[in-house]
């Protein structure tokens, strides 16, 4: 089971470490709920070294990113980041995944944890294809173990990291830059997973750089009673916005436009693996379409529940908790076009029980 640099400090805050993605990983420190309004209403720091990130070089690599992934990379400038996915040739999604624009010869993939192995091997081998017979030069360069990844995410996560921060941290969202932090080297975003406010910082170093660099930040953030937030916190609060989670809500199984990522998905692309079936997809028209569902009642739509209507099953719950923003239920979930319009009723499924629900709009709360 791999650890990151960062294990030791979470021991010694007390969090419950629990397998995720190969790695122990903190999930909680203290409880759930307050580490999500920590995030919500001043600033909270995430371990997320878990994630793996992927290098794109070479004279050809603009064109190769846009062969393996659905958005339009050639809109990217230096400095610029994009939520995209890539796709098998039957339109399902191997990953979603964000997209750094380094130079125009080199790009930086961010990808789930769960996949780096798997999204590593795509790209090879569809690498490898497409240089069969000709000269396309690209390299591809996994560096996921080389690299540490905090996220600093809340309404004060900018005063926090400004004050060890060697630049002034006027990013626009979805943009990065070259920085030092306490001294060292990093690559800082503002993307976020939350719907607040925040920043990531990319790093390379040991146990020691990552446990001063930790220290630093909580230091920087004491006025703001900065917290550490575990995994579970960092569920919650993606939820609340209505984000993706690979896995639960989307994976080889769901393609891009029943759920909700058409944004992403530039059909006008001259070519990318997947296009074919995704504009068949569209032409014969959506089935099913994944939604964002909520109720009154309170319980708990976990993963794998069923949606029914009129006692008959109408989809299925991807991810559900108890918002404690809102502090009601609230789900994603796949359903029968017939019923994924918004204001449609529902029920949620629940041991047996029949909970009154509806078919809302995202994000199940107003942030950004």
């Amino acid at each position: 089971m791999k650890k990151t640099k960062f294990y030791d400090l979470h021991v010694k805050n007390r969090a419950k470490i629990v397998e995720f993605a190969g790695f122990q990983m903190p999930i909680q420190y203290s409880s759930i709920i307050g580490e999500h309004k920590a995030v919500r209403t001043s600033v909270g720091v995430f371990d997320v070294s878990h994630m793996g990130e992927v290098f794109i070089r070479g004279s050809k690599a603009l064109e190769f990113v846009q062969e393996i992934t659905i958005n339009d990379a050639s809109k990217l400038t230096d400095g610029r980041v994009q939520y995209s996915a890539m796709c098998y040739p039957d339109g399902g999604i191997v990953d979603d995944l964000l997209v750094y624009r380094i130079s125009q010869n080199e790009f930086m993939f961010v990808i789930n944890a769960s996949n780096i192995e798997k999204d590593f091997n795509w790209m090879k081998e569809n690498l490898a294809y497409r240089q069969a017979g000709n000269s396309l030069s690209v390299e591809i360069d996994n560096q996921s173990e080389e690299y540490s990844l905090l996220a600093i995410q809340g309404p004060n996560s900018k005063k926090t990291l400004q004050k060890i921060c060697d630049k002034e941290l006027d990013l626009e969202y979805y943009h990065f830059f070259n920085a030092k932090i306490a001294g060292v080297d990093m690559i800082v975003s503002r993307t976020g997973y939350t719907g607040e406010l925040g920043y990531e910082i990319y790093f390379k170093g040991d146990e020691k750089t990552a446990e001063n660099i930790w220290e630093r930040l909580f230091e920087a953030g004491k006025e703001f009673n900065i917290q550490p937030i575990g995994l579970a916190a960092r569920d919650s609060l993606r939820l609340e916005m209505g984000f993706c989670l690979y896995g639960n809500d989307i994976d080889k199984t769901t393609n891009p436009l029943e759920a909700g990522l058409g944004w992403i998905t530039k059909l006008n692309k001259e070519s990318f693996i997947g296009r074919e079936a995704l504009l068949k997809i569209k032409e014969e028209g959506l089935k099913r379409k994944l939604v964002p569902v909520s109720a009154s009642e309170k319980v708990f739509p976990r993963h794998g529940y069923e949606l029914t209507f009129n006692g008959k099953k109408v989809g299925v719950v991807t991810s559900g908790t108890v918002s404690p923003t809102l502090d009601k239920p609230i789900a994603l979930g796949y359903v029968d076009i017939s019923h994924s319009a918004e204001g449609s009723r529902i029920n949620f499924l629940v041991r047996g029980k029949e909970v009154s629900a509806e078919v809302v709009k995202l994000p199940f709360i107003k942030k950004m």
